[in-house]
């Protein structure tokens, strides 16, 4: 028996002006159920025509969703699509060869499949996607990673390390290695800049007798927070382009947030580490304190003892290794001074300039739109802006403000006798490392602009809608659950915001306030997936039970900490 049914179009399939990338058309769609398949959608096949009054006619307007139960469910179909689609990324780099870029492919073209897009149509909406996303943060991201490249073989990361250490004075050493971790993450990848810093840490343990332990979860933690935070690190850049954010305010955002995050961490650092101390391996104590003082740094340790020998930065006494003994950061390929040149130094001060001049052209491009804005009267939507703000929206979009942050970084950071080779190739680096960021966020991309054409994306709106549940919680949970399950924080992320996209136009929440849920929600626990774990527990010499409580641990106290920050921002937003 065959039974055709005609019904509203929030019990339809997918309406051909959907599929072309449309928000879809008014009228009913035609459902055809048969005993044999649990529904086929025709209205998803670009030559079934579309039938006539019905339900919901052609009076009032389109209902928020493509295909929704009346009820607030959503339609059977369009839920397996989505956790289809999820499922597959996190199958795929989990247990598989292929990357998340490819596994974001595949699950933009499962998805779409299942929700019965046109072969087509779905390619089209995945090539639009990636397109747009990458038109949007392509450049940003690529000239992000080339000054935190520069930054680091030039030696001004660990130069502003330095500073940032004697700025906190004796006494505050977990303090100033988490601010100094969270200084130099922004420009520099975490991994790099945990590993760059790491020699701060130890030089003062040393010094100090004690507390590797707590210097080095500080650091990680400062390291995690704004890395995940604050542009112009990838993953919160990407996340804000596929959200249509502006990038502005994520930076302004993302410091305060990065300020409460650091206070916590710093206190969950100073309770964990005198605990985990004594589990640190026997190589770590000796090479952190000298054969002689491993024992002794132990005993400290189990005592609590969180005295300071002397003033972080301050040189050590003849004979020992204080934090003025670490080195200068410098590549080696700049520390031979050619016949005839300077020999190369870099102050903090041209870092800070690196960094500060194109971070605060953003925020004046952010604050001057504002302030056209409310003279115009226009505070939502598209609007003209007035002739006097064009110069400040000029130098302060991204892309021009990071190309001249990348310019100063060239000139200012590297000697003049640096051969133009040498930079060439560690821009070239820079590129490479860029490339992969950028191919997964497009893929990110894409998957959202599947949701979006296939009806998924209204389908879920509605569905959130009907819930007594704040709506940035989907892409908070999406995040948590992806970060646990994979162990990237940029793929989960990128995807939380792929999906979350579509929804937020419908629900009326603001961009901003998803991107951030988005990304807290990707930084939680850190665990044996992800190669921070393993970096930040090998070069602390922890294994076990220790491992966990330093870094799981922490980045869970992060997770948690963001939570309230999240309702602020859903009322003050």
């Amino acid at each position: 028996m065959v039974a055709l049914e005609a019904v509203g179009c929030s019990r339809g399939g997918v309406d051909d002006a959907a599929i072309r990338g449309g928000r879809g058309s008014e009228g009913n769609l035609a459902r055809l159920a048969l005993p044999v398949l649990p529904s086929v959608h025709l209205a998803a096949v670009p030559w079934f025509p579309r039938a006539q009054g019905g339900a919901h006619g052609n009076a009032g307007p389109r209902p928020s969703s493509v295909r929704q139960k009346e009820d607030g469910a959503m339609d059977v179909v369009l839920l397996l699509a989505l956790v289809a689609g999820i499922v597959t990324v996190v199958t795929i780099v989990l247990t598989t060869k292929l990357d998340a870029f490819v596994g974001l492919i595949i699950a933009s073209l499962l998805t779409g499949l299942i929700a019965g897009t046109a072969p087509s149509a779905l390619v089209d909406a995945i090539t639009t996607g990636f397109g747009n996303t990458l038109a949007n943060v392509g450049f940003v991201i690529g000239l992000g990673v080339a000054i935190g490249k520069i930054l680091e073989v030039s030696g001004a990361a660990h130069a502003l390390a330095r500073s940032v250490l004697r700025l906190f004075g004796r006494g505050r050493e977990p303090w100033a290695m988490c601010g100094v971790g969270s200084a130099v993450a922004i420009p520099v990848f975490g991994d790099s800049a945990y590993l760059l810093l790491t020699p701060l840490a130890r030089a003062i343990a040393r010094l100090r007798g004690t507390g590797y332990a707590t210097l080095g979860i500080a650091l990680a933690a400062g390291v995690a927070i704004t890395h995940n935070l604050v542009p112009p690190t990838p993953g919160p850049l990407a996340v804000a382009g596929i959200m249509g954010a502006d990038i502005g305010s994520v930076i302004l955002v993302g410091l305060a947030m990065s300020v409460v995050m650091l206070v916590a961490c710093v206190g969950y650092a100073k309770v964990v580490g005198p605990r985990v101390e004594p589990f640190i391996s026997e190589e770590i104590k000796a090479e952190v304190y000298g054969p002689a003082r491993a024992t002794s740094g132990v005993g400290a340790a189990q005592r609590g003892d969180t005295g300071s020998a002397g003033a972080p930065g301050e040189p050590a006494a003849a004979g020992s290794n204080g934090a003025d003994s670490v080195g200068s950061g410098v590549h080696p390929e700049l520390q031979d001074t050619p016949a005839g040149g300077k020999p190369h130094r870099v102050s903090a001060w041209h870092a800070v300039a690196t960094l500060l001049v194109p971070i605060v052209l953003i925020v004046v491009n952010t604050l001057v739109t504002t302030i056209d804005r409310n003279q115009q009267g226009v505070l939502t939507g598209d609007f003209e802006p007035s002739r006097w703000t064009e110069p400040f929206l000029f130098v302060g979009s991204p892309m021009v403000a990071l190309t001249i942050g990348l310019v100063l970084a060239v000139y200012l950071l590297l000697p003049r006798w640096a051969p133009r080779k040498v930079t060439h190739r560690w821009l070239s680096e820079a590129a490479a490392s860029a490339g992969m960021i950028l191919l997964v966020t497009g893929a990110g991309g894409a998957f959202g602009e599947v949701l979006r054409q296939t009806g998924i994306g209204d389908a879920l709106a509605g569905a959130i809608s009907a819930l007594a549940l704040p709506a940035f919680l989907l892409p908070f949970i999406i995040g948590t659950v992806l970060r646990t399950a994979q162990g990237s924080a940029t793929v989960a992320m990128i995807t939380a915001a792929g999906v979350a996209a579509p929804i937020v136009g419908q629900l009326g929440v603001d961009p901003l306030l998803m991107v951030f849920a988005c990304i807290t929600g990707a930084m939680a626990v850190s665990h044996y997936n992800d190669s921070f774990f393993w970096v930040v527990t090998r070069v602390m010499g922890l294994d076990g039970t220790a491992a966990l409580k330093a870094q799981t641990g922490m980045t869970a106290f992060q997770w948690l900490a963001a939570i309230p920050m999240l309702f602020v921002l859903d009322v003050v937003l």
